[in-house]
Parts: C-alpha cells; sequence; structure tokens
C-alpha cells in the first residue's frame, strides 16, 4: 500500500486510522504537531475489564497509538516505519465510562529511535489514570525491488 510521502498534519494522521484497532476502540486523533500527540477514547463495553472499569491493557493499547503514531511526525512511511520495542505503564486510578485522554510527548529522538512519554487522563474527573513510557524503533521498509 502506499501512503503519504511524509506525515505532518492532522489529516496525514488521521488518514492511518481506516481498518486499525484505532477504528475498533474509536480513538480519534485530536491534536498532531511536533513535540506531541492528543487522543481520545470513549470508554466502552469494548474497552471494560469483566469488573466493569477500564482495562489496563487498553490504556496501553491508546498509549502505544499515541506514541507509534506521533513517531510517524516528518517520517516518510515509504521508506520507515516507527514500531514498538518496549512500553511500560503504571495504572494509578480507575475509570467506567466517559472518555479518556491521551497525550503523548517526546522526551528522546535519533535517527533509530523516539521515546514518548504518555499521560492518560479521565476527561470528565481530570484524574490522571495511567503514565506510560513507549519506546519506537524506525523500522526499514523492505521494498519489492531488494533494497532495504
Amino acid at each position: 500500500m502506499q501512503r503519504a510521502k511524509k506525515i505532518w498534519t492532522l489529516e496525514d494522521i488521521r488518514a492511518l486510522r481506516p481498518h486499525t484497532i484505532h477504528e475498533v476502540l474509536d480513538i480519534t486523533v485530536l491534536e498532531f504537531d511536533e513535540t506531541s500527540i492528543v487522543l481520545t477514547m470513549p470508554i466502552t463495553d469494548a474497552s471494560r475489564q469483566p469488573y466493569g472499569i477500564l482495562h489496563g491493557g487498553v490504556s496501553m493499547v491508546l498509549a502505544e497509538s499515541a506514541a507509534s503514531l506521533h513517531a510517524c511526525w516528518g517520517i516518510d512511511l515509504n521508506e520507515l516505519v516507527p514500531v514498538g520495542i518496549e512500553i511500560n505503564g503504571s495504572h494509578l486510578n480507575s475509570a467506567d465510562s466517559g472518555t479518556v485522554r491521551a497525550v503523548a510527548k517526546v522526551l528522546r529522538k535519533s535517527r533509530s529511535l523516539i521515546v514518548h512519554e504518555v499521560e492518560i487522563m479521565h476527561v470528565e474527573s481530570g484524574r490522571l489514570l495511567c503514565v506510560s513510557r513507549v519506546t519506537n524503533f524506525y523500522k526499514a521498509v523492505k521494498r519489492n525491488d531488494g533494497a532495504a
């Protein structure tokens, strides 16, 4: 699949949503710039654990989604793609309804790696639900012509 040359705009990053977990969980990109990204996601039956609260694994999906999408900033996805190689998270509070907001900010970026800190907040209460750190590796895209 041929994609846009470089990812610079909100429209560019939103174009990556179809047929992904972002679509399934209704994850929406609200803001996207060189230093950060903001996503929202409703808490629904699809994102709850059996006890009725937001599943910690879904929080990790949201954190990795924020970091991995932001890692696309200025990257030619025909040449490189960000792939998650490490994630950790501390679940600090819980929520059973409403909307969560993830904000990912770059801690460090090099030619081959980018590290983000992601905070996930409950929109309605303002409570911090989760803090995560995500590392992505910029992997070369294998081409049909044998390069990379």
